[in-house]
Parts: structure tokens; C-alpha cells; sequence
């Protein structure tokens, strides 16, 4: 099989079993989407959720975080970790939403990856739950599942991505990451993956790999 027709599968695989993949974390606008993405670094999103339940009930336009005190900020998010550098990645970035944009959440990669402590990886989370704009998001799930399956060999995010983009359909793009970020979550876990109950183990060179080192045999 060749590369094409096994990426086929796969999708066909991923389709089956996550036919309605979607973000975990919660939001209502995109202003939302934007801070829980920040949040959900080095955190999981049920940690974030827990958080932002009541602080978007404070905290509803970019002014807001902006006019706050960065110390207050700080104590908000406390939970999620790494709350200092997140909190000021907030104002900053908030400040440059006010200044550029009137407060609005821009609708290219181009101008939210500009924005302060902004990635391609929290851009195309935004894109694609907030404005349905294709783009692929490569998280620690995304990036290893791909690199298991033999989809690229590549270990920078942002390479990732770009080795990706050609191989999925763009229509895909939005969808596959939420399914790969799903199969990451429930079976194909960086430590001790279930590699016998996983439906993409004919696809995948890491679980075969495994089950030749172990003197098994594919039946």
C-alpha cells in the first residue's frame, strides 16, 4: 500500500470511530477560544474548563484583562500552571487585540500568530473552532500519532504540520486533528499505548515495530 491509500484508511478509520470529534475546552466567541488555548498549555483542557466556568463571566472583552491587575490575573488562572508567563501573555496580547483589531479576534493566521505569545498551533485552534478555517493543529498528540504511523519523520511542530498538510484533504484538516488529539488521549498514549486494541495498528509502524520486538506476529 502505498502512502496516499494508507492515509485513506486512516481517515476512514478515524472517521468511524470519531465521526464527531470537537474541541474540549469550552467557549462561546472566539475572544474565549483564544484565552482557553493559551490556558491549556502544560494543562489539560478538564483543568482549564474548571477554570474559565466563572472567569469568562468576569472577564468578557479584551479590555477587560487588559485593565486588570496583572496580579489579579494571575491568581484567576493560578490552576492552569505557569501562571505568570500566561497572564502576561494574556494583557499583552489582549493590548495588541485592542490597538490592531478594536478588540476582535483576527480571522488570519497571519495576524494571530502575530499577536504576543501566539503559535501556529493556538492560531489554527482559533481558526478552525472559532471561524471554521481549515488549518492543522499539531499538539504532542498530533505530532507522535504522525509520527507512528509514518506520516512524517519530521519532530518540529511546525514541520509536522507542514509535511501533514499535503497528505490530508484541507476539508479534513479541522476534523483530523481533533480525531488524532482524541486517539492520543484514549489509546495511542505516549506512555504504554494500547497498541493491541488500537484499529490503526495495520497502519501504524511504531505498534508493528512493538510487536515484532516482542516476537508476536500480525495475524
Amino acid at each position: 500500500m502505498n502512502l496516499k491509500e494508507k492515509v485513506s484508511r486512516i481517515l476512514m478509520e478515524l472517521d468511524r470511530a470519531y465521526p464527531q470529534s470537537h474541541t474540549a475546552l469550552h467557549f462561546k466567541n472566539p475572544l474565549e477560544i483564544l484565552i482557553a488555548t493559551i490556558l491549556s498549555a502544560q494543562c489539560t483542557d478538564k483543568q482549564v474548563n474548571e477554570v474559565t466556568k466563572g472567569f469568562f463571566k468576569k472577564y468578557k472583552t479584551a479590555k477587560d484583562y487588559v485593565e486588570t491587575a496583572l496580579s489579579a490575573l494571575e491568581e484567576d488562572i493560578r490552576p492552569t500552571g505557569f501562571f505568570r508567563n500566561k497572564a502576561k501573555n494574556i494583557q499583552q496580547c489582549c493590548r495588541e487585540l485592542i490597538k490592531k483589531f478594536q478588540g476582535k479576534v483576527p480571522q488570519t493566521l497571519e495576524e494571530l500568530v502575530a499577536l504576543p505569545g501566539i503559535g501556529r498551533k493556538t492560531a489554527n485552534v482559533v481558526l478552525g473552532n472559532a471561524f471554521s478555517i481549515p488549518g492543522i493543529v499539531v499538539d504532542t498528540h498530533v505530532g507522535r500519532i504522525s509520527q507512528r504511523l509514518g506520516l512524517t519523520k519530521e519532530k518540529d511542530p511546525v514541520k509536522i504540520e507542514f509535511a501533514l498538510m499535503p497528505l490530508i484533504p484541507k476539508e479534513k484538516w479541522i476534523l483530523f486533528s481533533h480525531q488524532v488529539i482524541d486517539h492520543g488521549r484514549g489509546l495511542c498514549t505516549a506512555r504504554a499505548p494500547k497498541c493491541p486494541s488500537c484499529f490503526l495498528l495495520p497502519f501504524c509502524d511504531f505498534g508493528n515495530q512493538e510487536d515484532r520486538g516482542r516476537g508476536g506476529s500480525k495475524k
